[in-house]
């Protein structure tokens, strides 16, 4: 893969950049539906170089991804309406087909999964979070390039046979799916975030004593 790190821009240069930089966190949001085209190879090696950039205390590396695109996500398909029949076995097989149709929601989609090293000194919710940090990087690669991204969970996201239809081992967690595209309505505005006062505070220091 490409490296995700630039030579260093000039000095002068800098503050424009970080501004560009700062414009694209600030527009991201999350896109759906989402149609063709999504990200080429190229685009898609720049995207995981920027999710290999996380946060990863002691360098465990716990980040797991599956790449699913093109036939792909009809085996995905299958084994969503599987999971449905299991769970649902009185139903016939036909109520659930539909729901194969959610692996062609996006032209790319990217299981996210995390490998828990239990031996570690380094704490299972920081290895955790390592990966939902390079899960943030990926949405913001992808915002970065033009595409749309929709992290999504659910039930399937926790069962055993998905795990092991994607390939995960034992200590191997899946902790959603990532899909990927160019979103059908380009022009929507990103919704209105909150007021940062109500979740931001300073921890100040009491004034001594006189």
């Amino acid at each position: 893969m490409n490296s995700p790190i630039p030579n260093a821009a000039p000095i002068a240069e800098q503050p424009d950049r970080a501004q560009a930089v700062l414009a694209s966190l600030l527009s991201r949001q999350s896109h759906w539906p989402l149609a063709e085209p999504g990200p080429d190879d190229t685009e898609l090696a720049q995207i995981f170089d920027a999710a290999l950039r996380a946060p990863d205390h002691a360098r465990l590396r716990p980040w797991r991804f599956v790449l699913v695109r093109g036939e792909a996500r009809g085996a995905l398909g299958d084994v969503l309406v599987d999971l449905a029949c299991a769970r649902m076995p009185e139903e016939p097989r036909s109520a659930h087909a539909h729901r194969r149709q959610k692996a062609f929601a996006a032209p790319v989609v990217i299981a996210l999964g995390a490998a828990i090293d239990a031996t570690s000194h380094v704490p299972q919710i920081e290895q955790l979070m390592s990966v939902g940090a390079a899960t943030m990087n990926l949405l913001n690669a992808i915002h970065a390039l033009g595409y749309g991204g929709f992290w999504a969970t659910g039930d399937d996201t926790y069962e055993p046979a998905m795990h092991a239809a994607l390939g995960f081992g034992a200590s191997e967690r899946l902790l959603g799916f990532l899909f990927i595209g160019t979103p059908k309505r380009s022009s929507e505005r990103p919704p209105a975030r909150p007021e940062r006062a109500e979740f931001v505070r300073e921890l100040t220091v009491p004034a001594a004593a006189s």
